[in-house]
């Protein structure tokens, strides 16, 4: 498998991971079972919930920083990853912890039907805790994460960008909506295109609002549009006309 191909298996496993913690959350850790006449059940059940409940945020994190992978570009993959070890970690020590103290991480638990909330207190109350293999599932969720942070890190670097994929398209749709909006044309307009040896009448867009240059030897009818102009011949018409008059009547007899 090439290493750029690998972004979409990596995000993968990286939700399955979060989705694992996640589960672990949710199921039963421990079984505390308590002393007789010290509360009015015999036993408590203490879930993922009350045991570890930084779990959930941290698969939620998690969830959301293989999301982000997706669009992230090389600099922020690197980060991600470093956060991904972070996360991982959290999830492993906040498990151990409460392994190694399941009475300690149960006290919320046993205080409510106990009526205690001292762990001192709450620790005369448990006669015995049955741990379930959720707490070793949750750890190892937390392992997987440092290793799949650790494998982004690896072979993020020759996963492709997107930053010049949505940068071109980014500037062929302002190119588009630039060539498709009406131009709007002024006397600095005609003179620019008359000076490169091209028409200003020639096609366009006309702009009629207040103050806009009209072309030369054309009128503006009653409805807007352009018609001939009964002096548009061509600049100095009236002098010509002048010189003929003159001429003729040097001429006649």
């Amino acid at each position: 498998m090439k290493r750029s191909r690998s972004r979409p298996l990596v995000v993968v496993a990286g939700l399955a991971v979060a989705g694992i913690v996640m589960l672990a959350w949710t199921q039963t850790w421990f079984t505390v079972h308590l002393h007789a006449g010290t509360a009015v059940v015999p036993r408590v059940v203490a879930d993922g919930a009350a045991v570890v409940p930084q779990y959930t945020a941290l698969a939620i994190a998690s969830l959301a920083l293989f999301l982000a992978l997706t669009i992230a570009g090389r600099v922020l993959r690197v980060v991600l990853a470093a956060v991904e070890v972070l996360l991982g970690i959290a999830v492993v020590a906040t498990g151990v912890g409460a392994l190694t103290d399941p009475v300690g991480a149960s006290k919320g638990a046993v205080g409510e039907v106990a009526g205690v909330s001292d762990t001192a207190a709450v620790r005369q109350v448990v006669e015995r805790v049955d741990v379930t293999v959720w707490p070793a599932v949750g750890i190892a969720g937390g392992v997987l994460a440092v290793l799949l942070g650790v494998l982004v890190f690896v072979v993020q670097r020759s996963w492709p960008g997107p930053t010049r994929k949505y940068a071109a398209a980014t500037a062929g749709a302002a190119a588009d909506a630039r060539a498709a909006a009406p131009q709007h044309r002024d006397a600095i307009t005609d003179w620019d295109d008359l000076s490169a040896g091209a028409d200003p009448t020639a096609g366009g867009t006309v702009d009629t609002g207040p103050g806009a240059a009209r072309p030369v030897g054309g009128t503006t009818g009653p409805d807007g549009a352009l018609g001939e102009s009964p002096t548009a011949d061509t600049v100095g018409s009236d002098r010509r006309r002048s010189d003929d008059g003159a001429g003729a009547e040097r001429g006649a007899p």
